[in-house]
């Protein structure tokens, strides 16, 4: 291609990129309904820790909560496309273990009469991004719901739907589902955003959710549970054993448990067993792990239950990969697989406390 073929090509290319934008109406996507984010005293706007945590959290958990995991937007459209704009705030798109999807993606889901249905993923390829998600739709009204990046931040996201087309905010739902737990609960290693067992758990049980979960640093800490008990949770999901071992669990579990309890005396909390290592008939090493933090948990969870703590339902771990060792990405981070898997396992437990709750 000679220098004036490629400037003509370049210049068409311009042009239809202003075309197909002015076609478009935009809007900034926190105009409609926010879940995952629980405090409104943000330093940015897609956040998940109130500002008042800087400084109070360990710098590696204030960092990590400026990722956007678990967030979603929902609204109400009769757009016949949806379009999405959104710029990172950093420029690594991925890891090597977990593609750019999942890292830096958005996932766009569709409400249907059989439950919520995957429409679209939206593939980054740098830190500001423009993606046609769904198009050629029927001119009807739908509710949907975008999830936004796992392992990145967003300093902003957009909805472009057809010029004359409307659109506004979903209805509010119950109280959110709350989740704290490591880089598993933060969404390592699913291939895009809606197939963390966090978001699958909030589809299935039509319920929001909140992810607190910090890669590598889900400590059971209580600077991190000073905030967690701010929040108006139907149910606390405690999850935080992968970044523990025996000594740790023993000596972090029940001050966590009652500093929930202390400020929520009647909400439900899901105490979670560490998942077996999937490397686990082969190393000693991560066996004795779960042997030792498995054992702790569960001596907590019996001491607190003989002290008259009521409200606690106790999930073991051997289930929640499955038993084939096809579950995750390196042993320890699940694969989509491994998620769908454990909300599977999760899921009884957490419609029994979203029971118990309702009966309290």
């Amino acid at each position: 291609m000679n220098k004036h073929s490629l400037m003509v090509a370049c210049t068409i290319l311009f042009l239809v990129r202003i075309s197909f934008a002015s076609d478009l109406a935009w809007s900034n996507a926190d105009e409609y309904t926010v879940e995952g984010r629980s405090f409104d005293d943000r330093a940015s706007t897609w956040d998940r820790l109130p500002v008042r945590a800087r400084g109070v959290v360990r710098d590696p958990v204030w960092n990590l909560s400026r990722h956007s995991a678990g967030i979603a937007v929902r609204f109400v459209t009769d757009s016949p496309s949806i379009s999405v704009r959104w710029k990172l705030t950093s420029d690594s798109l991925a890891m090597p273990h977990m593609p750019a999807t999942g890292v830096s993606g958005i996932d766009l889901y569709a409400k249907t009469p059989g439950g919520w249905r995957w429409a679209a993923c939206g593939r980054p390829s740098g830190v500001e991004n423009t993606s046609t998600l769904v198009q050629g739709l029927r001119r009807e009204s739908r509710e949907w719901m975008l999830y936004l990046p796992l392992y990145n931040g967003v300093e902003s996201v957009e909805i472009g739907i057809d010029e004359g087309a409307s659109i506004s905010p979903a209805p509010e739902r119950a109280k959110p589902i709350v989740f704290y737990g490591t880089s598993i609960t933060q969404g390592g290693c699913a291939s895009r955003p809606g197939m963390t067992h966090v978001a699958i758990l909030g589809r299935r049980l039509d319920r929001p959710v909140v992810n607190l979960g910090f890669s590598g640093n889900g400590r059971l800490e209580p600077e991190v549970g000073r905030f967690l008990v701010e929040i108006d949770a139907e149910v606390f999901v405690l999850d935080c054993l992968p970044n523990l071992d025996g000594p740790s669990t023993a000596e972090r579990t029940v001050p966590m448990v009652m500093q929930i309890r202390d400020s929520h005396p009647d909400t439900p909390i899901v105490m979670v067993e560490d998942r077996t290592f999937c490397d686990a008939p082969f190393s000693e090493r991560n066996r004795k792990r779960n042997r030792g933090n498995r054992e702790a948990f569960r001596q907590a969870y019996e001491d607190l239950i003989s002290d008259g703590v009521r409200g606690l339902i106790y999930v073991q771990g051997d289930d929640l990969l499955g038993d084939d060792g096809e579950g995750t990405v390196d042993g320890s981070h699940p694969t989509d697989l491994g998620f769908m898997r454990q909300a599977d396992a999760l899921e009884p437990s957490i419609r029994q406390a979203i029971g118990s709750g309702d009966d309290g």
